[in-house]
């Protein structure tokens, strides 16, 4: 009776408990991420942050040889880095979704927990994170990323930046960005009912935050993969392109930016 008067005050609750959880999953990514994410390197020296060490373009790095054991860390990095990134942007679906089980529980119907949906959205981006992986892996191998995982040759910087660019003018983009941006609308057209309903809620979540994004968490590639100014920077970008009033206008200027740098880039290394 008393287990059951407990859960009863847990799930009255969930809107606390669904914060908790996102606050707790984003602040433990970046924790992890400000550790090295394990591939023991300091974040902080990679970004030229870490005084002790004598600032990142000090240290003494040297590339790692490419294993299975180690490609494994980097996806983990990869996926952590990316929950860090976009799991803020995606909470105000996340807390939608939570509400509306939570009406439907009043109503005697079934509940389905929001980490169902949160687990779907990750899923996607764990995906994005085993091919990164494997293209940092063929970019290290050709020497094009140096130790501190930065481009190392103009034309593949320059052309990250333009072609990260253009993508913000792609009707792909604004699709994808209008989904995003609207989660009342989301949920509304591609509800689901039941646990593989909100997994694929999730999964669906996630591809269209994909197709918004991937171009962008491409330039890693350009400004440091660890570089804690470009994580910090394009999840914040990320956040404020799905919440500022002026949305398109908002892409339309950061893609014309975008295209500017990668072009100029690319003339000065001519």
């Amino acid at each position: 009776m008393a287990s059951s008067t407990l859960l009863e005050r847990a799930l009255s609750r969930d809107r606390v408990i669904v914060i908790a959880i996102l606050v707790a999953v984003t602040l433990g990514s970046w924790l992890f991420l400000l550790g090295g994410a394990g591939t023991g390197m300091s974040t902080l020296g990679m970004t030229g942050l870490d005084l002790a060490a004598g600032g990142g373009m000090r240290m003494a790095l040297q590339m790692e040889s490419w294993s299975p054991g180690y490609a494994v860390v980097m996806f983990f990095m990869w996926w952590i880095m990316m929950i860090a990134m976009m799991l803020p942007s995606a909470s105000p679906t996340v807390l939608l979704f939570a509400r509306i089980h939570r009406k439907q529980r009043e109503r005697g119907e079934a509940h389905v927990p929001a980490s169902v949906f949160i687990l779907g959205y990750l899923a996607v981006w764990g995906g994005f994170s085993l091919i990164a992986t494997a293209l940092q892996w063929a970019l290290e191998s050709a020497g094009l990323l140096n130790p501190m995982m930065v481009s190392t040759v103009p034309w593949l910087g320059g052309g990250l930046l333009i072609v990260a660019g253009l993508w913000q003018f792609s009707p792909w983009k604004q699709a994808c960005l209008n989904h995003c941006r609207s989660p009342l609308s989301f949920l509304m057209t591609r509800w689901r009912p039941g646990w593989k309903g909100a997994l694929v809620m999730g999964l669906d979540h996630g591809i269209f935050c994909l197709g918004c994004c991937w171009f962008l968490m491409a330039l890693l590639f350009f400004g440091g993969i660890m570089n804690l100014w470009w994580i910090g920077g394009l999840a914040l970008y990320v956040l404020l392109e799905k919440t500022v009033p002026a949305r398109h206008w908002f892409s339309y200027g950061t893609g014309a930016l975008l295209t500017g740098w990668g072009g100029w880039i690319l003339a000065a290394a001519l």
